[in-house]
């Protein structure tokens, strides 16, 4: 196929020969003009709302922005006692925008959403290259709206910078498909490579899809086509691979602690805990895995279904169907074609995108949350807008034979997908309940309409085409603009108005609208499973809520008093600037593990009270628990056994030396796990030790320790 959509042979793409460019149709630039203004506006609408988002990244930018070795090491303080329990790519973006425009809601986010638009983009423009415009522009639409699209490029989690460099990297390949280039490869493996400082292993599941399509259809000799990818895997070690290098090679007492890991390893963290761990389940330090099917409370069951079910359906699944039946489709257009054809080439790349990175979330035993299915969007929009381009040019260009069966398939496929869309809508019942009715309406005008086009003229096909375009589209744009409306918090953030289901396998559970929007639909007792209604964050022993181990409530600094490990229950949730009394803000789960809080007036001014004096103005279990004292201060606050509290840092010894030396102010009460699959027990140590030495306050619910004082017993 030439620039203008034109079918080149039957297939409807090009063979292995590089198509002369013809202009495009001049509808087309205002058009895809037209889709990015749109998706911009979509992304960017009242970015404001959702604050901090995920405070834990936040903070970390925000450390970043103070300090060069927390921006190079991705710190959670800019005093650098531990990172993030992730590459710090996507934070280096965030930094950046918050050292130009400072620390606010804007800074944090438009970069996410830029990110979007430009994947859109991009997307588009790959797509376009072998089959059209008209190809192009419907891929970009369909993951413009793909409801976790929206959310993950509202939202500062890596995801936004990770699908931006993974699509980047497939348009690489395509470029280097076409003439068998090494740079274009080239390009493609170093844009993985930064995949991976930006989500580690994820990047790399696209690696064996790009290296076998190129394989098999590059334009030149075998020989050079595997020295070529080898070059290609070389740049994909040499760009992910010289921060791991660093990072190794310095000495730990001259960089933070590799949040994450147990061993103050990066390399252990890359293959464990956000490696094979999620895969199989065995991710020590972790709260949500522990090698039982479905990654415990954070997702749906394992296996097939999946990607289909309440949970993770409303999500990502709402085109999938027809993307796979579409594919298949394409596949058998292109029947025994050449090679070289680029029109199975493509349906190959993102249909292997899709397959194996949906396979390996179906069946990952580890930690899996909804919003990882954006890295489907791309393959999911792609491949709609390649298979729906190529079914209805066969219409023209075909044997009879394959005319019907062309018509057939796009009939059945819009089908599908009405049928598919007013399911996900029920699950949403009470939610515009109308929407159900329309679409399901709207597929019995579109596929009798299809099933005649190829006997219709041309003006009289259109209008078949627009309706099956709205049957298609009118659910998941709707969840995408609820989710655009909608403030989203917390660590776990979720697209679309609540699904009916439970919270765990196979359920829903988190409330994306309303007051009690984030919170699970249970509370966690601290084992991986729906709670039974005590805290999952206080110390071993203690009775719920009261940090005693004798049952009695906490009394201050009395013998007795509570464990500052415990979960604190009076303070706010932090949502960020303008986050008070939004009523789609995140609580993040109970304890801060998900959330961090927002401290009142009184509390940050006693936090913040001789700050220049200590190198961290306080000390509390939990990263999120940290995140929001740190915010809310502008000032360092060590983030104790980091993300989860089940890491070693620092150990107690470090802790008492850190104490001794007068560098840290406070102990704030709330925060951590009860059970971490197998991780460390120093925070629990260091919040006894705490507790049984030092003097304790409660501002506003929650309990204080001032280590400063040096006063023991």
């Amino acid at each position: 196929m030439d620039n203008t959509g034109n079918p080149s042979h039957p297939t409807g793409a090009s063979t292995a020969s590089p198509t002369p460019a013809r202009p495009d149709p001049a509808w087309v630039r205002p058009a895809l003009a037209a889709l990015l203004l749109a998706t911009g506006l979509l992304y960017l609408w009242g970015l404001g709302a959702s604050g901090w988002a995920n405070s834990y990244y936040a903070a970390a930018a925000q450390a970043g922005s103070q300090d060069w070795t927390a921006f190079f090491y991705g710190s959670s303080d800019a005093a650098n006692s531990i990172t993030v329990d992730k590459t710090p790519a996507s934070l280096w973006l965030m930094a950046l925008s918050v050292r130009l425009f400072g620390l606010n809601s804007w800074a944090l986010l438009v970069p996410q959403a830029l990110c979007g638009v430009a994947t859109v983009g991009l997307l588009y423009a790959a797509v376009r290259r072998w089959y059209g415009p008209v190809a192009g522009l419907i891929a970009g639409v369909v993951l413009a709206v793909t409801p976790v699209a929206t959310l993950m490029f509202r939202f500062n989690n890596p995801d936004a910078l990770l699908v931006l460099l993974l699509v980047a990297a497939a348009y690489a390949t395509v470029r280097a498909l076409e003439t068998a280039s090494t740079r274009w490869l080239v390009l493609a493996g170093t844009l993985v490579g930064f995949g991976f400082l930006t989500k580690m292993l994820q990047a790399f599941l696209v690696l064996p899809v790009f290296a076998a399509v190129y394989l098999v259809a590059a334009p030149t000799t075998p020989g050079r086509r595997l020295r070529q990818v080898l070059i290609a895997g070389l740049a994909v070690v040499v760009a992910a691979g010289w921060w791991v290098l660093v990072v190794e090679l310095v000495p730990a007492e001259h960089r933070p602690y590799i949040g994450g890991s147990q061993s103050d390893s990066v390399l252990e963290l890359t293959l464990g805990y956000n490696g094979l761990g999620r895969i199989t389940g065995t991710e020590v330090g972790s709260v949500g895995g522990g090698g039982g099917p479905g990654g415990g409370p954070f997702s749906g069951q394992a296996g097939p279904l999946r990607m289909f079910g309440t949970q993770v359906g409303g999500q990502i699944s709402w085109l999938l169907p027809a993307a796979l039946i579409l594919l298949v489709a394409g596949l058998a257009l292109a029947g025994r074609a050449a090679r070289t054809d680029r029109a199975r080439a493509g349906l190959l790349l993102w249909g292997g995108w899709l397959l194996v990175t949906g396979g390996i979330f179906s069946y990952m035993s580890g930690i899996f949350h909804e919003y990882y299915t954006v890295a489907l969007a791309p393959a999911v929009a792609a491949l709609v807008g390649i298979g729906a381009t190529l079914l209805w040019q066969a219409r023209t260009v075909a044997s009879r034979a394959r005319r019907i069966a062309s018509t057939l398939v796009l009939a059945g496929t819009v089908a599908v997908t009405a049928v598919w869309s007013a399911t996900l809508l029920g699950r949403t019942a009470e939610w515009y309940p109308w929407l159900r009715t329309a679409v399901l309406a709207g597929g019995l005008i579109a596929v009798p309409a299809l099933l005649l086009a190829h006997r219709l003229v041309r003006r009289a096909a259109v209008p078949a085409l627009l309706v099956s375009a709205v049957v298609a589209l009118v659910g998941p744009a709707a969840y995408a603009m609820q989710t655009a409306a909608t403030p989203h918090t917390g660590a776990i953030p979720t697209a679309g108005p609540q699904a009916r289901g439970g919270f765990g396998p196979g359920g829903g559970g988190r409330i994306t609208a309303g007051p009690d929007a984030g919170r699970p639909s249970g509370r966690f007792d601290g084992t991986g499973r729906p709670g039974d209604g005590r805290s999952g964050f206080d110390p071993p022993g203690t009775s719920a809520g009261t940090g005693r181990t004798d049952g009695r409530p906490a009394t201050g600094p009395a013998e007795g008093r509570q464990v500052p490990g415990g979960a604190a229950s009076g303070d706010q949730v932090r949502g960020g600037p303008g986050a008070a009394g939004r009523t789609g803000a995140n609580r993040g789960g109970p304890g801060g593990l998900l959330d961090s809080r927002e401290p009142s007036a009184e509390l940050r001014e006693l936090l913040e009270r001789d700050g220049d004096d200590y190198t961290w103005i306080a000390a509390t279990v939990g990263s999120n628990n940290a995140s929001g004292y740190q915010l809310a201060t502008g000032r360092p606050v060590m983030a104790v056994g980091g993300f989860n509290g089940s890491d070693p840092s620092p150990t107690l010894e470090q802790f008492q030396r850190y104490v001794a030396e007068g560098r840290i102010h406070w102990f704030v009460g709330g925060g951590g796990f009860r059970n971490t699959n197998g991780g460390s027990s120093a925070s629990s140590e260091i919040a006894a030790w705490v507790a049984a030495n030092f003097p304790t306050q409660t501002v506003d619910e929650v309990s204080l320790y001032d280590v400063s004082s040096g006063r023991q017993g």
